[in-house]
């Protein structure tokens, strides 16, 4: 049985070809991508090594062989961590017969402070399961009418996966279904995002699995999106890691002029209802 390292790995080696690395291209060949031979020499270790790891015999290797194999599948700055928190996961520290606990949701006084003092931006405290735990007014403004918030307890994840509105919403649906599906990978414990998976497996379909196990590290560019009022949202996304709770304050600002005065629009249709004030779910 494989592990998410090795599928990690040897996505990345698929997804390679050899003479972007300077490598001779050895013909058709039943797999894509990169060899297992040229990534072993390229890292400087056995074939029969990297071949352990990537079919999940080796669970636990040392911090120099996983920098030698960034370094050998030309990692960027922003994958790095990846592969280093799946072999944490990898190595057992997480067993799987503990029973799956759902996701903590309660967030601190202190940090629904800060998000009042946001207010009227756009808001939002988060997990990376993609529970929506509280929001700014601002947040309900620009999600106002697409479905997301409609839940007692709102799941990005699950809206993205499961609601046919979110492929309207998201004008780059495929890239934040990717985003959501990389998140899982990063929840507070590998038995959360079992919990979650397992949940979402018989709605959301192979598309989902299908993407959580390529490991593709989100690049988050702006956020577009078309909001069911006929307009067009651009957003710039700044994150407050709030690691002691394993949840994230998510800050959305406008990326342009045309996108600050949609939003503005959008708060005007959102105080003309009874609420619009800071929520939070228990």
């Amino acid at each position: 049985m494989g592990t998410p390292l090795g599928d990690f790995i040897r996505a990345k080696r698929d997804s390679i070809q050899p003479g972007s690395l300077g490598l001779p291209d050895h013909g058709r060949r039943r797999s894509p991508g990169l060899r297992r031979s040229d990534l072993a020499a390229r890292a400087g270790v056995s074939v029969e090594y990297l071949t352990r790891i990537e079919q999940g015999r080796d669970r636990n290797p040392s911090v120099p062989i996983m920098n030698a194999l960034a370094d050998a599948l030309s990692l960027d700055p922003s994958e790095r961590d990846h592969p280093r928190y799946l072999a944490k996961i990898s190595g057992g520290e997480c067993s799987a017969h503990t029973r799956p606990a759902p996701a903590r949701r309660d967030v601190r006084p202190a940090v629904l402070e800060t998000l009042r003092l946001l207010e009227p931006g756009v808001a939002m405290v988060t997990n990376r399961l993609g529970d929506v735990l509280a929001r700014t007014s601002g947040f309900e403004a620009v999600t106002s009418g697409t479905g997301l918030l409609d839940s007692d307890v709102p799941n990005l994840t699950r809206y993205v996966f499961t609601d046919p509105r979110a492929r309207e919403y998201f004008a780059d649906w495929a890239d934040v279904a990717d985003e959501q599906a990389f998140d899982l990978w990063l929840g507070p414990s590998v038995e959360n995002s079992e919990w979650l998976t397992t949940e979402l497996a018989l709605a959301a379909g192979a598309d989902f699995a299908r993407r959580l196990n390529r490991h593709v590290v989100p690049r988050r560019g702006v956020l577009r999106l078309n909001h069911p009022a006929g307009l067009e949202v651009r957003l710039l996304r700044e994150t407050l890691e709030l690691s002691s709770d394993a949840q994230q304050l998510v800050v959305f600002l406008p990326a342009d002029e045309q996108t600050a005065q949609a939003v503005e629009q959008l708060r005007g249709r959102l105080r003309s209802r009874p609420h619009g004030h800071l929520r939070a779910i228990s």
